[in-house]
């Protein structure tokens, strides 16, 4: 073999194992990235909820367009929701029209209890409840409503009870949408079934000078 084609040949080879060092290191990228991206997608559908709220139903707990962080595992095994826990949940409405409509509200009656709204208070089973969380004097829809809260079942108010979608209204809005043909029936759009709560929302991390625990009032 001639010292040209040797040069040649020699050429090729560093080319060809130039050619697979660069292809090795884009395999290698496109995997640490691919990774990531199960990994975001994992931890963000079943470790964490990251929920932006785009309504003033939770003030002054959570401020108009604030974004908040909770768990999916705050309730599994044997862990149950309890009263005054700020959850994430379907919306019973949209979730029977299916819709996947997500709402944060706070958890007022726990399963098998009666809950009576009389005149801007709230009571557990004939037992005053205290709800240092409440954004201002309570008026709106603040008197009238008794909810038995089934088995399985809870009941979620916002704590800015005067503007806020809540178990109050559910159940005319279940009657306008065809949902239900009579108030006994359209009554059981006013719960929120144990498995359709998504999570429990702790932490408020936006804007910055609202970041902090959501429980500092409870």
């Amino acid at each position: 073999m001639s010292k040209e084609k040797e040069i040649a040949d020699s050429g090729t080879a560093s080319g060809e194992k130039g050619k697979n060092s660069v292809v090795r290191e884009i395999l290698s990228w496109v995997e640490v990235i691919a990774i990531a991206v199960v990994l975001a997608v994992f931890i963000d559908n079943v470790i964490i909820i990251n929920a932006t709220v785009p309504s003033g139903s939770m003030e002054k707990t959570i401020m108009t367009h604030s974004r908040v962080l909770g768990t999916r595992f705050a309730y599994w095994g044997d862990r149950k929701p309890q009263r005054g826990d700020i959850v994430v949940f379907q919306y019973p409405i949209d979730d029977a029209m299916g819709k996947n409509t997500h709402y944060i509200k706070r958890v007022i009656g726990l399963p098998g209890e009666t809950v009576e709204l009389k005149e801007g208070v709230i009571y557990v089973d004939g037992t005053k409840i205290d709800e240092p969380y409440i954004n201002g004097t309570w008026t709106v829809e603040s008197d009238g409503f008794t909810f038995q809260v089934p088995e399985g079942h809870y009941l979620m108010l916002g704590d800015n009870r005067n503007n806020s979608n809540d178990a109050r209204y559910w159940p005319t809005v279940a009657l306008q949408e065809g949902l239900a043909s009579t108030k006994e029936e359209a009554l059981s759009y006013a719960y929120v079934p144990e498995k359709k709560i998504l999570g429990k929302a702790y932490f408020c991390y936006f804007p910055f000078n609202r970041m902090g625990s959501l429980y500092k009032n409870k």
